[in-house]
């Protein structure tokens, strides 16, 4: 790792979609993601129709901000995060925002490929 210093008010990208946005910036060689999500935001309707895809196959390592977000596994296993939760998620999921507040959260892993068109 190099000494980096990075900041979301400059992300060096943006992916945009309906209803949220994905901001990634780098330091040190990592890169790091930024979800923003609407309330009514689905991965399966928002994200994933757009890649062709009725599932996630990226595997995330996400720290809530602010916000409710529930996660679906392929196996029917689901769990609702919430501010300060770390989630690991394997690939094989659908999620969305729970509730009226925007959902942010912090993306460790995956944030590179997720939302990618061809990923």
């Amino acid at each position: 790792m190099r000494l980096g210093i990075a900041n979301f008010e400059s992300p060096e990208e943006v992916r945009e979609f309906e209803k949220g946005r994905f901001e990634l910036i780098s330091a040190g060689g990592i890169t790091v993601g930024r979800a923003i999500y609407e309330p009514g935001w689905v991965w399966s309707e928002h994200v994933g129709k757009a890649l062709g895809k009725e599932s996630c196959d990226v595997e995330h390592l996400v720290l809530v901000v602010s916000g409710r977000c529930a996660i679906a596994m392929d196996d029917g296993t689901e769990v609702v995060a919430g501010p300060g939760d770390l989630c690991a998620v394997p690939p094989g999921h659908d999620s969305w925002v729970v509730g009226d507040e925007p959902y942010v959260s912090l993306h460790f892993m995956g944030a590179s490929v997720y939302a990618k068109d061809g990923e």
